[in-house]
């Protein structure tokens, strides 16, 4: 079959043959792959002019939403997405990672973006800054998305999680992307895709594919586009340096290959759990995907005097993988992406061997079906390097299932051998002892994206070292790339514009749609508890009465809360204490601002949400009268759950001032709010 892509709201089949793809297990032809007759300025121009307004249409909430109907309809199809996987070598294991983890990524960022984002088309950054001493002249940094297109050109080894890990979040900041699979596994991409298209789930221009090269593509990016790019570092240095790119400062995100590590401990011993953590951990990452994988281990660093000990550890764990066909339930590895990627990884471990790295395992030759001479099967190998400091492992990558062991002498010796890889992706520290935890973190994190340390504690829960989260950010320094993916809300930040914005207080207000403490507030005769959701302007403001602190106050207080602090009951020590006299405790205050600012009886206003932000910023003693101002200061609406009431949480803004105006406590509290039932007019 040919491979089609997909332009400007239409498949588009080349006319040509193209390169033909073999799958890896028995080289049989799978498909052939080939973009010529795309146009891709039309395809850059179609998703800044259709894709972009269209998706900028929906808030974040919207686009969560259409992330998550998405996730659900391909979690629904997923079945048929194994097949195509099989033919690419990866086992049900394998391709689970890569299939419904990339669905997961999915679901992660549309949960994340409901939860943490305002239900608005642009983003607010940061408090307030007060830019003047009087308070009319403030500053804000405001997110908005970019009106380019993001261009996702992902690797052969993950063809549908590398998809969807970088159509999340640039789905949700509003951005359209152009998704370009790697040529040896993109009939897999494709299927996924097509049934993202079949969804109708997106807007139009929302998604487009090229499958095959991508031709002059780059010559038509300006400076609202970006570029993200996961594969080799010599092929990403080769593109970021492209002089379209270079000219109109077009941003690129670069995820390279890494010679990533891990380094058991100097106090684990054979025996300990920690030792048998670690050698389990480096066997999987040998195998998971036939080491294929940007976050695999490349580089075993051990205490010298436990070589010997891991070695056979490792040796008898990888002793017990079956290779051969991916599709049969006892095959725990199935081959490289082909023939030519064996060829690739042989020449790299020839080359690891010509410069001074033994050859001390290579594993089982038997294969539970496949090919060995039209497959691209290969058996876990492991090198040995005696001289660690000028080991070539620290500068060549074998791109399968090979893995060098590297002896250290202390702790600051595997720290320094660590970043002798010259930055990293992701590294492991696999130890009980936490001060030794400690040391070597510190000792690795200039040169590491990410960091697992690995105990017997956290590891029945443990991800694993090779697994990147949707909330934690997925890059390294150095040969790693320099960039940086997914991070939960920092990921969605990579495509949009960060512009601060300086202004009054008022006005700010206006553009953040939040209060801003100085704006201008506004007042009305009905109580901000007695309105429903959509009946609250931000700024709506209410100035309570005033109450004034007895002592019987803070007495009682002390007896109902058990908070006896000196400073409030004792007068004589309260005499000797910062304050100079006996003070009321902060929660009165805040329970005493309630107080006055509430309305009790049964209204729109449910329940309290929460607190946040709280400061307490002078003291209050006997005989002082304090006030309070509660401010709408943000609304947020809630989708109804089947048959819940419709709410929304509106976070109000409270102020208490004491009797020379002088501000005594800052913070937000957040209520429940009933949206206004049909038929109810304002």
């Amino acid at each position: 079959m040919k491979t089609k892509s997909y332009a400007m709201g239409a498949w588009h089949q080349s006319p040509e043959d193209g390169t033909l793809v073999v799958d890896a297990v028995y080289g049989e032809p799978v498909a052939q792959v080939s973009s010529q007759g795309l146009d891709f300025a039309g395809m850059v121009a179609y998703a800044r002019e259709v894709g972009g307004p269209n998706l900028r249409r929906y808030t974040f909430h919207e686009r969560a939403a259409m992330l998550r109907a998405l996730a659900q309809y391909l979690t629904e199809r997923k079945e048929a997405f194994y097949p195509l996987s099989y033919k690419t070598g990866a086992t049900r294991f394998d391709s689970w990672f890569d299939i419904e983890g990339g669905i997961g990524t999915f679901f992660s960022y549309a949960s994340l973006a409901r939860r943490e984002l305002p239900n608005e088309r642009f983003l607010v950054e940061d408090d307030p800054l007060a830019l003047s001493k009087q308070g009319s002249f403030v500053g804000r940094h405001l997110l908005v998305p970019k009106e380019g297109v993001a261009v996702h050109i992902n690797a052969f080894n993950f063809p549908v999680w590398g998809m969807l890990e970088k159509l999340a979040p640039g789905l949700i900041a509003g951005v359209p992307a152009i998704v370009k699979p790697a040529t040896q596994t993109a009939y897999l991409t494709e299927a996924v895709f097509r049934a993202m298209i079949e969804s109708g789930l997106l807007p139009e221009g929302a998604i487009q594919l090229i499958c095959g090269g991508i031709g002059d593509l780059f010559d038509h990016l300006n400076e609202q586009d970006c570029v993200t790019f996961t594969g080799s570092a010599s092929t990403g240095r080769k593109l970021k340096v492209h002089p379209s790119l270079v000219a109109h400062a077009v941003p690129f995100n670069m995820e390279a290959d890494s010679l990533n590590c891990a380094i058991l401990g100097a106090t684990v011993e054979p025996g300990d759990p920690e030792f048998t953590l670690f050698v389990r951990e480096v066997a999987r990452e040998m195998t998971v995907k036939a080491g294929q994988k940007c976050t695999a281990i490349r580089r075993v660093i051990v205490p010298k005097a436990k070589v010997e000990a891991v070695l056979e550890a490792l040796k008898k764990e990888l002793g017990q993988i079956t290779l051969g066909d991916p599709q049969r339930e006892e095959v725990r590895m199935g081959p490289l992406v082909g023939a030519a990627q064996r060829q690739e990884v042989h020449k790299v471990v020839e080359a690891l061997e010509a410069q001074g790295c033994e050859r001390v395992y290579e594993g089982p030759a038997e294969l539970l079906g496949g090919d060995w001479e039209k497959g691209g099967f290969m058996a876990p190998t492991l090198l040995y390097s005696p001289k660690p400091w000028d080991s070539a492992a620290h500068d060549l990558e074998p791109f399968g299932p090979v893995a060098t062991l590297i002896p250290y002498e202390s702790l600051d010796e595997a720290a320094a051998l660590a970043r002798r890889g010259r930055g990293s992706l992701v590294g492991s520290i696999v130890t009980y002892n936490r001060e030794e935890a400690r040391q070597l973190f510190f000792g690795c994190a200039t040169h590491h994206g990410r960091l697992l340390i690995l105990n017997r504690e956290n590891a029945k829960e443990s991800t694993g070292h090779g697994s990147p989260l949707p909330l934690l950010v997925h890059g390294g320094p150095g040969r790693a790339g320099g960039g940086e993916e997914l991070g939960g809300v920092r990921g969605i930040k990579h495509y949009m514009q960060r512009t601060a914005v300086q202004t009054d207080p008022t006005t700010l207000m206006a553009l953040s749609q939040e209060y801003v403490r100085g704006a201008t507030v506004q007042e009305d005769l009905v109580h901000p508890f007695r309105k429903y959701f959509e009946d609250l302007h931000i700024g709506e403001s209410l100035l309570t009465h005033r109450r004034t602190v007895t002592e019987a106050d803070i007495v009682n207080f002390a007896g109902i809360s058990g908070d006896y602090f000196y400073a409030h009951v004792d007068e004589l020590g309260a005499k000797e204490s910062i304050f100079g006299k006996r003070v009321a405790h902060g929660y009165f205050l805040i329970s005493a601002a309630a107080g006055l600012f509430v309305s009790p009886a049964p209204g729109p206003v449910l329940a309290n949400y929460g607190l946040e932000n709280l400061r307490f910023i002078e003291p209050v003693g006997i005989g002082d009268t304090i006030q309070a101002r509660l401010t709408v200061k943000r609304k947020t609406a809630k989708d109804p759950r089947p048959g819940e009431r419709p709410t929304g949480v509106v976070t109000w803004a409270v102020e208490i001032t004491n009797q020379e105006g002088k501000t005594v406590a800052l913070y937000d509290i957040l209520t429940l709010v009933a949206r206004r039932p049909e038929g109810v007019s304002a």
